[in-house]
């Protein structure tokens, strides 16, 4: 949710700025897929290195416990029962359990239980990447498509306002999805794509005119 609404607060505040400055429409338009291109890059890019260092972090702490479990397994029985006594069984039940876990998995109990790591969850920095670069380009069509689809007289207020409506719904579909309240979601990422895209156009008219 997050990518998706940098993409379009970012680009629509790219083309404003660059429509603010008098720049034509086909300025306006490479402006605005360099932005989706660089921005969908940028995601995927930082996507990746940060899932990387966690899949690296993972396969780090999977490593140092196949080493303890080779080398010390009544301990890191003992470890796993004292997991399950902490989580409210008495001794002889945790030992138990422990002890059957281990026997069909030994290593997936220790990471699950030990470690927090899910085997059908662990980082994919690749997946990742091709899905944080898809999401921003998705949602940074919409102002590129605002300024196609609009008159020369109407580009400005068109992709601010097709931006700040698609803002709004973002917003409403993160607050509901988190549990939050709809609105207040809605209007804090609406008021601050709004803040963005002004600013943004403010400098490029100013810029515009001084360098004109």
């Amino acid at each position: 949710m997050l990518g998706s609404d940098d993409a379009i607060v970012s680009t629509a505040s790219l083309m404003l700025g660059v429509l603010a400055s008098s720049a034509s429409r086909g300025t306006t338009l490479i402006a605005g897929v360099a932005g989706l291109v660089a921005g969908a890059m940028s995601m995927a890019v930082g996507e990746y290195v940060s899932v990387s260092s966690q899949r690296d972090a993972e396969r780090a702490d999977i490593a140092r416990e196949m080493r303890e479990l080779a080398g010390q397994p009544r301990a890191e029985l003992r470890e796993l029962a004292t997991i399950y006594v902490k989580r409210g069984l008495d001794d002889a039940l945790a030992m138990k359990v422990a002890e059957q876990l281990s026997a069909h998995d030994r290593l997936g109990a220790h990471m699950r239980d030990e470690l927090g790591i899910d085997q059908a969850a662990l980082a994919r920095p690749l997946q990742a990447a091709w899905i944080s670069a898809a999401s921003f380009a998705s949602f940074a069509v919409i102002p590129i498509a605002a300024l196609l689809a609009s008159p020369a007289a109407l580009r400005i207020p068109m992709i601010a306002a097709l931006s700040l409506v698609s803002l709004a719904a973002l917003g409403a579909l993160g607050g509901h999805l988190g549990g939050a309240p709809m609105a207040r979601a809605s209007l804090r990422v609406t008021l601050g794509g709004a803040l963005a895209m002004a600013v943004t156009a403010a400098i490029g008219r100013l810029l515009g005119i001084s360098v004109g």
